[in-house]
């Protein structure tokens, strides 16, 4: 089996990728979305391992240009996330299958073996999960962001708001119990896709535009 791993954490990334190669796995690895795409397209996978939070373009919008691009590997989302919402958008988006970075190796290996073979796999954790979006349905898909927000994930977004109330680097990384680093990189995606050239002027466009407004009475959208 051929298992191509597409995730920004060196460390897990090299770790994981070693792994499978010891379970005589043919493993293949890339650092970020955009490689990872052009990854899928030269090493034919049979399966893809997608983190879900990465910096620049986020695992969702990868699946994305997978999907459109009809890459023929089923694609499974590996994250540290047990939220309902990012299980059913992964789903929704074409996933065939959702695991957790704390698996057992032994799981994580025969669930791929299963996705390989055609079944869709959620982590064993996350079964009480898929049964209550079962039982209710499928959520609705969110509504597009406001304009000139559309192109921001939803990472982006959230952290947008915290840039519209002040907060520093530090302050939104410990609300949101991710790095620094990844708050820097997000924040500099987020001037880059809303054409501006510091916080200040996204935190003022995000106030004038009554985002936090918006997300708040459940009209949040984007990606991610």
């Amino acid at each position: 089996m051929r298992v191509l791993l597409i995730d920004d954490h060196t460390l897990f990334r090299e770790g994981l990728a070693g792994l499978l190669k010891r379970r005589n796995i043919d493993a293949a690895a890339a650092g970020d979305g955009r490689a990872g795409v052009r990854r899928a397209e030269a090493f034919n996978p049979d399966v893809i391992l997608l983190d879900l939070r990465m910096p620049d373009i986020d695992g969702l919008e990868v699946l994305d240009h997978l999907m459109r691009r009809r890459v023929a590997a089923p694609v499974v989302m590996l994250s540290t996330s047990s939220d309902q919402a990012d299980l059913a958008e992964a789903l929704r988006k074409g996933a065939k299958g959702y695991l957790l970075k704390d698996m057992e190796p032994d799981a994580l290996v025969a669930a791929l073996y299963e996705i390989a073979a055609g079944k869709t796999v959620v982590a064993p954790g996350l079964t009480p999960v898929l049964a209550e979006l079962v039982k209710r349905g499928d959520p609705p898909a969110p509504q597009p962001a406001p304009a000139p927000f559309s192109a921001l994930t939803r990472r982006e977004l959230e952290i947008l708001c915290h840039l519209s109330e002040g907060r520093s680097n530090k302050a939104i990384a410990r609300n949101l119990d991710i790095s620094d680093g990844t708050v820097k990189l997000h924040v500099k995606a987020i001037l880059r896709k809303l054409k501006v050239h510091s916080r200040v002027e996204a935190a003022v466009m995000a106030v004038e535009n009554g985002l936090r407004r918006r997300i708040k009475t459940g009209g949040q959208g984007g990606q991610g």
